[in-house]
C-alpha cells in the first residue's frame, strides 16, 4: 500500500522568520509615525496663524482697528471668519497700525510661529 503524504504548509521557522521581519519592519515605521503626526500638528499651527492673519486683516478692513485675542475662543469672536482648530494655542496683539501673533500646538514639536504684520508676515 502507498502512503500519500501532503506536504503543504509553512515550517514554524519560516513562520518565525516572517513575524521578526514584521517586527522590525514596525520598530522602524512607528518612530516615523510620530515625527509626522508632529509635522502635522506644527502645520495645523502655522495654517491657524495665517488664518487669525488673514482674519485681522479683513478686520482692519472693516472697522480701521486691529482685533487682539489670548486664545482660540477668543479670537473666534474678535476675527471675523476665523474658526480655531483643536488644540492650538494662539494669541493675537494688536496695535494702533500693526498686529503680531503666536500659535503653537500642544502635540507638535514645541515650535512657536510667529506672524508680525510689520515685518512681512510669518517668521
Amino acid at each position: 500500500m502507498k502512503v500519500i503524504r501532503n506536504n503543504t504548509g509553512f515550517t514554524l521557522i519560516e513562520l518565525l522568520v516572517v513575524v521578526a521581519i514584521i517586527g522590525i519592519l514596525a520598530a522602524i515605521a512607528i518612530p516615523q509615525f510620530a515625527l509626522y503626526r508632529q509635522k502635522a500638528f506644527d502645520s495645523r499651527a502655522e495654517s491657524d496663524l495665517r488664518n487669525a492673519a488673514t482674519a485681522e486683516e479683513s478686520q482692519f478692513a472693516d472697522t480701521m482697528a486691529y482685533a487682539s485675542c489670548t486664545d482660540g475662543p477668543t479670537c473666534q469672536t474678535n476675527l471675523p471668519g476665523y474658526q480655531a482648530s483643536g488644540g492650538v494655542q494662539i494669541a493675537m496683539t494688536s496695535a494702533t497700525s500693526s498686529f503680531t501673533g503666536t500659535s503653537s500646538h500642544a502635540n507638535g514639536s514645541g515650535r512657536v510661529w510667529t506672524y508680525v504684520s510689520t515685518a512681512g508676515g510669518l517668521q
